[in-house]
């Protein structure tokens, strides 16, 4: 055993509360929606290797289309939840027991929220008279929010009903929409230890979007007044009663903290990081391997995208991308547009030989795919075909004519073991498909093409593919997977195959996208107004040695800020291969401290400081 893994084996016999039951209570819970179902997902692992199978549950809304790729459920209900489950079923609810498929196989319970819709009036009226939660009529999300967690009140109202609670019993809610259960639990003063988590929140959201001030006028929001002037008001009244009702308060980041002391009048009592299942991508002495093959998968779409206009040396270039939400100031968006115009102009002007694309990969609404990248791409396939029928040809009759020569060896003329036809087909297809066009900056066609952002820096900069430009961008206005006809693979595989990830956010609680990005063997740059950007400066040693670079962004100005990310976007791509596969291999060894075998234990301590409690 080395040292390395002798360390997370001893993180995970960090002491948990003995005899006590936890539940983590989340929307994501067997429903892939946003970031928190990775929270969850990949800390079930780690979770269950130190509470074991019996006393660890989840809870998670029922909806029948997730449910058919991510829930199995139970043959056997003679344990405590399962009787409970079928307590429940009597009583008319539908709620449903099983194991989520993923690793681990945790204990589920799924509760439908549509039906307890005839109750919806109800639950609402006793929300209001109770504890002042507004809830509008007419809301989607609100209502199923609220019919989950009347259902969710009513399972621990049952348990406790009978013996189960008079062990310790923990239940952990995640964020607002798992958290409405809190204030009715306490109400009733059922014998639970509440731990609640917020993972950002949705004000605070709202507010750093339209204001890049927004930390330094945090102190001085009124919580409702900005809350009603952005219609979220009922969702922070959830967030505030959630956050008041808990035994023990936690958000992700110190970044998180100071916006939960303002905006939801309480301080958390304690950090919970962020963490990955890192064992997950681990790829050992095959990382560089690994991105080899995908970059070629990778330099497949580049040839179709830019090569039918013009060419330039594959093995000289590198690959950049950012991704998340579509937040144009709050992710950095802007702060990356303009060091890449920046870098752009570097390069020119250092006369690099180096090419930069760079992805921009986003979600947007959009018509469908642009039919000249599509048309692009089919035609560039059609090319490749010919080529591997020729292969093929030359291939058969090289080895014919060598072989059937009678006279001293000659190597033939390779051209003319080529038919005619082959010879035409080929010809026709390069022509059809090479053109004078610029390449496209954007691979969709958008519905508000006029007003986006992303686009009209572009357009503004004249970023926009030209021949002599180093820099080149394709914007890609959707989430990568398998099924998509331009890149055939997934996100994690995208990541392995580019050569560093920009994410200098201005808001960001955590930020899971650089710590994949870690976790793949690739370098990234955030920033320290990023929860997981905050968390290194003070918690990594050697940062920038290991591939976490950090962009300080703290009260300086945007263009001051944007020359030092372009400069050291600069230094990157003057690196060599040789360097570039060195860093690789210190970014996959240090994600290791991104385990949740190791960060699993903040949460171990706020589950023994809410058993004090």
């Amino acid at each position: 055993m080395n040292s390395t893994d002798k360390g997370i084996n001893e993180n995970i016999a960090l002491n948990v509360p003995e005899k006590t039951i936890l539940f983590e209570i989340a929307w994501e819970v067997c429903n892939q929606v946003g970031g928190i179902y990775t929270v969850i997902r990949s800390k079930v692992p780690s979770v269950i290797q130190k509470w074991g199978k019996d006393n660890y549950f989840l809870v998670g809304p029922y909806f029948a289309e997730q449910a058919a790729a991510h829930f199995d459920p139970a043959t056997d209900f003679s344990t405590p939840i399962g009787k409970a489950v079928l307590k429940m079923q009597e009583r008319g609810f539908d709620v449903y027991y099983g194991q989520w498929i993923v690793s681990g196989r945790p204990n589920v319970v799924l509760f439908n929220p549509y039906s307890v819709y005839d109750k919806l009036g109800e639950i609402k009226h006793f929300l209001w008279q109770d504890f002042h939660i507004s809830m509008p009529g007419n809301d989607e999300l609100l209502d199923k929010v609220a019919a989950f967690g009347y259902q969710v009140k009513e399972f621990f109202h049952y348990l406790c009903s009978t013996k189960f609670c008079e062990g310790p019993v923990i239940t952990h809610f995640h964020e607002w929409m798992a958290g409405l259960p809190i204030p009715g639990i306490r109400k009733e003063n059922l014998n639970i230890k509440i731990v609640f988590t917020t993972h950002a929140t949705l004000l605070g959201r709202y507010l750093a979007m339209n204001d890049h001030r927004f930390y330094d006028h945090l102190p001085f929001y009124n919580w409702e007044a900005e809350a009603t002037k952005f219609n979220v008001k009922s969702i922070a009244e959830i967030e505030r009663a959630s956050a008041h009702g808990a035994h023990v308060f936690t958000t992700v980041s110190e970044v998180t903290g100071k916006e939960c002391t303002h905006l939801l009048g309480r301080t958390p009592d304690m950090i919970l990081p962020n963490g990955l299942n890192i064992r997950r991508f681990e790829a050992l002495h095959q990382i560089q391997n690994q991105h080899v093959q995908v970059k070629e998968q990778i330099h497949d779409f580049v040839m179709g995208h830019f090569f039918q206009s013009y060419s330039f040396d594959l093995d000289k270039t590198l690959y950049f991308f950012t991704s998340g939400r579509y937040e144009y100031h709050n992710k950095g968006y802007d702060l990356t547009l303009e060091a890449l115009a920046r870098l752009n102009w570097k390069m020119q002007q250092a006369n690099s030989d180096m090419t930069v694309v760079s992805f921009f990969i986003t979600k947007r609404p959009f018509y469908t795919f642009n039919p000249d990248v599509l048309h692009s791409k089919a035609q560039i396939e059609d090319v490749r075909g010919v080529c591997e029928e020729i292969k093929q040809q030359v291939g058969k009759q090289l080895y014919t004519k060598i072989t059937s020569s009678d006279g001293p060896y000659q190597f033939p003329d390779l051209s003319a073991l080529v038919d005619d036809y082959l010879r035409l087909k080929l010809r026709r297809n390069v022509q059809s498909w090479k053109t004078h066009q610029l390449p496209k900056i954007v691979t969709h066609t958008l519905i508000d093409d006029a007003k986006d952002e992303i686009l009209n820096f572009l357009r503004t900069a004249n970023l926009v593919n030209n021949r002599h430009d180093k820099v080149k961008v394709v914007y890609h206005p959707d989430f990568i997977s398998t099924s998509n006809p331009l890149f055939k693979m997934d996100y994690n595989q995208f990541v392995r195959g580019c050569h560093l990830g920009i994410f200098p956010s201005m808001y960001e609680p955590w930020g899971y996208t650089p710590l994949e990005c870690l976790a793949s063997g690739l370098p990234s740059i955030t920033s320290d107004m990023a929860g997981f950007g905050d968390y290194v400066v003070k918690e990594v040693s050697g940062n920038d040695a290991k591939g976490l670079y950090i962009i300080n962004r703290r009260g300086r100005d945007f263009y001051e800020v944007a020359e030092d990310l372009a400069n050291k976007l600069f230094a990157f791509v003057q690196m060599s291969r040789r360097e570039r596969i060195a860093l690789r291999y210190r970014c996959e060894e240090a994600s290791l401290h991104f385990d949740w075998s190791n960060l699993g234990k903040y949460y171990d301590d706020a589950y023994n400081l809410v058993i004090e409690r």
